[in-house]
């Protein structure tokens, strides 16, 4: 790896910037690395929203990591924006970050930027969103997204209990799938459908509404008040004499809005009961639904290991060293194959989210109450 530094003309700048972050408009956590002469090295970090508790979560898990190896981190959060992490990320390199942790809001909108940071000699870790369209990402730190996707799928088909009796149904389903700017929304969406297509195809599940394409059901953001709009017009609109047996939901932020939508409609009686509604992240509001017997699975992502993998790819990188993968043929970003590192999910209801969630420490107990 060339040195950036020499490659960077406002040395003195960047570098007063970079030991003055506060200063410079930056949230900054401590910590120290001893370098060959270059002093501590500072990664930026850039996260998409604090609208959802799973990225708030994130970026402490990340950064703490980061701290952890002897890194300084800068940590910033999009809004939801694409050009305000755009902007984030340029003042990022002009402080003269060593690396970069992106998860991006618009997987396509970075282009530019990373071109920016290329020339800067700066590496890129994408964090669980694959960033598209440029050839200057190095590594991916993700989940298997389309084992998501099946985990869900397939605990719909258990609950109903398609699977083991071939005479069950036909049963009424719904499905909704994340964010359209979003890379992750695919692999989710197919994982998903590999497992319900089967069943829908031979009439055992129905989709009353005909919204069965990805461009049909995406929820933009992943927002929870656009789900729980969207569902309230299925309910409208094809469910005025039937019911709603199951709900293919990607994520819980769109649960929640779901299951509002539902109990509006007079879901979550003895005479009305709810739909099986999957989920994802086992954020706290969601596993207290679980717990109340509302909503029904979520998907676990132990993000203190996300962080962690991302956090050791930073620090083999600035080694000049290859970081541990375990995909190398998954992930094509429209320019290159990115080298990925994926963990697995874990598939949570009320039967395991003491044993997955609160004995692993990821959620306490006092949290759930």
């Amino acid at each position: 790896m060339k040195n950036r530094r020499a490659a960077l003309p406002l040395l003195a700048t960047a570098t007063a910037c970079a030991l003055l972050l506060t200063a410079c408009g930056q949230n900054s956590e401590g910590g120290s690395r001893e370098g060959s002469g270059d002093g501590p090295r500072t990664i930026g970090v850039a996260m998409p929203t604090k609208s959802s508790e799973r990225w708030i979560a994130d970026g402490r898990n990340v950064t703490a990591s980061l701290k952890k190896a002897g890194f300084k981190t800068t940590l910033q959060y999009g809004e939801d924006d694409p050009d305000q992490q755009v902007s984030q990320i340029e003042n990022m390199i002009t402080q003269g970050v060593d690396a970069l942790v992106i998860a991006a809001i618009n997987g396509e909108a970075l282009s530019n930027v990373l071109q920016q940071a290329s020339e800067a000699d700066i590496p890129v870790i994408s964090y669980d969103r694959l960033i598209l369209g440029s050839p200057h990402v190095d590594y991916y730190a993700s989940f298997d997204n389309e084992k998501v996707g099946e985990l869900q799928g397939g605990y719909i088909v258990e609950k109903l209990g398609l699977k083991d009796d071939p005479g069950k149904g036909p049963f009424n389903i719904e499905l909704f799938a994340g964010s359209n700017d979003d890379n992750n929304t695919k692999y989710f969406f197919n994982g998903a459908m590999k497992v319900l297509k089967p069943f829908i195809d031979d009439k055992r599940l129905v989709v009353r509404s005909q919204q069965t394409r990805l461009n049909q059901i995406t929820t933009l953001r992943w927002d929870g008040g656009t789900a729980q709009r969207r569902m309230d017009d299925l309910l409208t609109s094809a469910y005025s004499s039937a019911r709603v047996d199951a709900v293919l939901s990607p994520a819980d932020g769109i649960s929640i809005g779901i299951l509002s939508a539902l109990k509006s409609d007079g879901y979550g009686s003895k005479a009305k009961p709810l739909p099986v509604v999957t989920g994802q992240d086992a954020e706290v509001s969601s596993v207290k639904s679980i717990i109340k017997g509302e909503q029904t699975q979520t998907v676990y992502k132990d993000t203190r290991k996300l962080a962690q993998v991302a956090s050791d790819m930073v620090e083999a990188v600035l080694k000049g060293e290859k970081p541990e993968t375990n995909d190398t043929t998954t992930y094509d970003n429209g320019e290159k194959v990115v080298p990925s590192y994926l963990l697995p999910p874990v598939s949570v209801d009320r039967s395991n989210y003491r044993a997955e969630i609160l004995d692993s420490g990821y959620l306490k107990a006092e949290d759930l109450r």
